[in-house]
């Protein structure tokens, strides 16, 4: 059960928090203040539970709505403010000073972007200001993090699946001695490009267990290539990673290409533990809404 500080709305439930104007939008019911108090306070506050849920039961809303007298009217069910941008009345109310930024946007719940909507709509400046800093904050220029500090993913579900690739690579320079066992497969851990192909392979699939709020993909191809080169005692790696999905896999492109060569590393480090990793930088990407990029 959801209740924002700027509402003012009070554990009593006196008067009806924008969660339950959210739950009333959704079932497409209209209720007066005097039929809300006709309503147990269980009823209120399931009707205010049904309107924090990302989902809103507007059967079960309709059901709660029994009860109250006068009965509630009806009107024309409205949906929430779409997730993949801000609509443009919202950011004009809110301005340059309260920024509504896109990235921002996304990552609110869909209470949230319900409650930002409704406040726009009235236009008032202290009710503005407030309910800006609840909900986005100073962090808004951050899309993983809230007002109050604490960490959120960013909601992707509004986005289209689409194909996406990303290559990225890296590289490992080391001495004579280590270049000259990895070039003649004698090191004594054993086959090091194969290892580390491998290790390239299952870091990119793990991607979202290492990098904190990375979402989980279903990867349909991952590819770690690593060629030698003599002139500079130098192993690079190329790791090119697909999906259709809702977010690109860039990441998960980096993470292969730099476990790869960590592990060039690790194989090797009894020869050589002064080598030099990198740069490890993404390459190209294409897919979503950014489009295709290239370095």
């Amino acid at each position: 059960m959801k209740l924002y500080r700027f509402d003012e709305v009070g554990p009593d439930l006196e008067l009806l928090p924008l969660a339950a104007r959210r739950a009333l939008d959704h079932a497409g019911r209209r209720l007066s203040r005097a039929a809300w108090a006709t309503l147990s306070l269980d009823d209120r506050r399931a009707l205010v539970a049904a309107g924090s849920a990302d989902e809103v039961d507007t059967a079960a809303v309709t059901r709660l709505l029994d009860g109250a007298q006068p009965p509630a009217d009806l009107q024309p069910s409205e949906a929430d403010p779409p997730a993949v941008a801000p609509p443009k009345a919202v950011v004009e109310a809110f301005g340059d000073a309260r920024p509504v930024a896109q990235a921002a946007w996304c990552a609110l719940t869909p209470l949230d972007r319900y409650a930002l909507a409704k406040v726009a709509a009235k236009g008032r400046p202290e009710r503005l200001d407030a309910a800006w800093r609840e909900i986005i904050g100073e962090t808004s220029i951050s899309t993983h993090l809230g007002p109050s500090g604490g960490a959120r993913m960013v909601d992707v579900g509004a986005k289209p699946e689409t194909r996406r690739v990303a290559v990225a690579e890296s590289a490992v320079s080391m001495g004579a001695a280590a270049f000259e066992r990895l070039a003649s497969s004698t090191a004594a851990k054993g086959d090091v490009l194969g290892v580390a192909r491998l290790a390239g392979i299952m870091a990119a699939k793990r991607t979202d267990e290492l990098i904190p709020l990375c979402h989980s993909l279903s990867l349909s191809r991952v590819s770690v290539e690593l060629s030698l080169e003599p002139e500079g005692r130098r192993v690079r790696v190329v790791a090119e990673v697909e999906t259709r999905d809702r977010t690109g896999v860039e990441m998960e492109a980096l993470v292969a290409a730099s476990v790869a060569a960590l592990t060039v590393y690790d194989m090797l480090k009894a020869y050589d533990r002064g080598m030099e990793l990198g740069p490890t930088r993404l390459v190209s990407k294409s897919g979503g809404r950014s489009g295709d990029w290239r370095r």
